[in-house]
């Protein structure tokens, strides 16, 4: 009887199905990013006269400012992915050492820890 070891990586076909979906949510977050950024430039091209037009103005274009943002930072998550992907370390929980779930990679494509991970971090930090 074969004695199965637990795989310490996802094989390189694996990886390749993690890449392409990386690559297709990276290109929906930078055309997200376009368009709040264009957002942001047109509401500056905009006069405006009154007083809570203004207020209400500016509201907007903090509100796209901060999404646009948060959107970079996940442009950043996903290319660090792409690069866990070509070291080969993707999928690879960086607290516990185990791989991350299929399921887990497959609706955050750039995690860095599995739940049991995440788990252990948060006990770290409320100590």
């Amino acid at each position: 009887m074969e004695e199965t070891t637990p795989r310490n990586r996802y094989s390189d076909e694996e990886l390749q199905e993690f890449k392409a979906i990386i690559l297709e949510k990276i290109e929906q977050a930078k055309h997200s990013y376009e368009l709040l950024k264009g957002g942001i430039m047109s509401d500056e091209t905009t006069p405006t006269f009154k007083v809570l037009e203004e207020g209400a103005a500016t509201l907007r274009k903090e509100e796209a400012s901060q999404r646009a943002q948060r959107q970079m930072e996940f442009i950043k998550k996903l290319q660090a992915a792409l690069v866990r992907i070509e070291n080969k370390t993707y999928g690879v929980c960086r607290i516990t050492g185990k791989l991350i779930p299929k399921g887990r990679l497959m609706a955050v494509p750039h995690t860095t820890l599995s739940v049991e991970g995440k788990e252990i971090e948060q006990q770290r930090k409320q100590r």
